[in-house]
């Protein structure tokens, strides 16, 4: 791929982006998550270069333009397999490709990708490279600081300086070790300590590579220190489990009004979405499941997300049964006005 042909990533392409999650962050999810934030860069679910070659593609790949900016995150080491995959994604129309070098659960390592990479730093260059030759997306590395017994600051700053050698376009970095052995993939996301002032100094040490920093990030005053540091923040579980949250992102990170004033504006703007994916035959607990975190703190939340929990996954469930639950958090909301008045 020549020079010229090669998109670039911004920094304010990752100044702000919700981290690819499994069994979270599908096609459904990220419609919802683009209704509250036009600017937020969205991640795919990881998929394996085995997947995207092989299997189901309209099934596993497919998303509604609307995500756009989404990226798609591929789990691999050979090299050979991961250019042809990306070239795959690219055709698909993603705008990003991004390399799992993060990811410390039984699959990956048994496939000897994901966390398991940060071992060999010289295989990722070769990766990033091999994507890089033959598509003109951006491709990226999201890692961590390191696996198992490694030392952080070795080990990071090595994985840095091959994948940057190699034209990668941006680095994520998620700010904790990944344990391998006696951690859980769950217990890896809380368990490790977080070290962000490790990634702080990659930053300053590679100050032209765009970089954003994951982990631990659960209030907007948190995310605007990093930004002071880093060219961008990455939440994950923190948008997934409030996802009112990421309709504050477009005013507080890019001075741009909010699509929708409210939740409740943004929820009837999803409506026709699922109303459509219904009419294909999509059960409704795909789409609601996503949304369980809604109006998290406010009066009828609870008796929400029960309706949607008991009711969405029965068959033939319509989007009444969305607006019912709705209609809890409204009526307790009214009644607490009442009360107040």
């Amino acid at each position: 791929m020549t020079e010229a042909k090669q998109k670039k990533i911004k920094n304010s392409d990752i100044r702000f982006s919700v981290a690819p999650m499994m069994d979270w962050t599908d096609r459904h999810c990220r419609f919802f998550h683009r209704l509250l934030t036009r600017r937020a860069r969205l991640y795919t679910e990881m998929l394996t270069t085995g997947a995207v070659i092989h299997g189901d593609r309209a099934r596993l790949m497919r998303f509604d333009p609307f995500e756009q900016p989404v990226a798609f995150q591929l789990g691999g080491s050979d090299p050979a397999e991961l250019a042809r995959a990306a070239k795959i994604v690219e055709d698909f129309g993603y705008c990003e490709v991004n390399l799992n070098v993060g990811c410390p659960s039984d699959r990956v390592q048994n496939g000897a990708f994901g966390a398991c990479l940060m071992l060999r730093p010289a295989l990722v260059a070769d990766c990033v490279k091999a994507m890089k030759d033959v598509i003109a997306a951006p491709v990226t590395v999201k890692c961590r600081i390191g696996v198992d017994d490694q030392e952080p600051e070795p080990a990071l700053f090595a994985m840095a300086r091959h994948c940057i050698e190699a034209g990668v376009d941006a680095l994520v970095v998620h700010a904790r070790k990944a344990w391998l052995k006696g951690l859980s993939p769950k217990e890896n996301r809380d368990v490790p300590p977080l070290d962000y002032a490790l990634v702080h100094k990659l930053k300053r040490a590679f100050p032209q590579t765009p970089m954003a920093i994951n982990g631990g990030l659960t209030t907007l005053p948190q995310m605007h220190a990093q930004l002071e540091r880093m060219d961008g923040v990455m939440i994950g579980r923190a948008a997934y489990h409030d996802p009112g949250l990421l309709l504050r992102v477009d005013p507080e990170f890019f001075q741009e009004d909010a699509p929708y004033p409210d939740m409740f504006a943004a929820v009837d703007a999803y409506i026709p979405y699922i109303e459509r994916e219904l009419g294909k035959g999509e059960k409704l607990s795909n789409m609601t499941r996503h949304m369980l975190g809604l109006f998290t703190g406010l009066p009828g939340a609870r008796a929400f997300r029960r309706r949607l929990a008991l009711e969405a996954v029965r068959p033939g469930a319509g989007v009444e049964v969305l607006t019912g639950a709705i209609s809890e958090v409204r009526s307790a909301m009214a009644r607490l006005r009442d009360a107040a008045a």
